[in-house]
């Protein structure tokens, strides 16, 4: 009679990992009965949007831009937290309004360190 109790998570689990695995077989399959198996030089080059590749593909990126996209993420998170602030401020009590000062000050206070860093500095 426990088993019964299991038996919906079971049915969840072999389904999602139906909904995981079928979709694999299912194109390895067609891939192996039905797709024209085409192999050689042209068929496996590398290319770049249509264009043969040169040179060694290690170039120096600047470390730099992954600081600008973590920056944008932070006050992207930032916003979407105070979208709902902002909508039902009137009805905050003082700890909750505390509470989302300490976030904002946090969040400027990371901002204030990147500039005397010149982490920002487009240079």
């Amino acid at each position: 009679m426990t088993n019964s109790v299991y038996l919906p998570v079971i049915v969840l689990l072999l389904g999602g990992a139906g909904f995981a695995v079928g979709p694999l077989a299912l194109a390895w399959v067609w891939a192996r009965k039905f797709s024209p198996q085409k192999s050689g030089p042209t068929k496996n080059a590398i290319y770049e949007c249509g264009l043969e590749s040169t040179g060694d593909a290690w170039i120096k990126f600047k470390p730099g831009y992954y600081i600008y996209a973590i920056i944008f993420l932070i006050f992207d998170v930032e916003a979407i937290f105070l979208l709902p602030f902002a909508v039902a401020f009137g009805g905050f009590t003082a700890a909750e309004s505390v509470a989302m000062l300490v976030f904002l000050i946090l969040l400027v206070e990371g901002l204030v360190w990147a500039c005397q860093k010149n982490v920002l500095s487009w240079s």
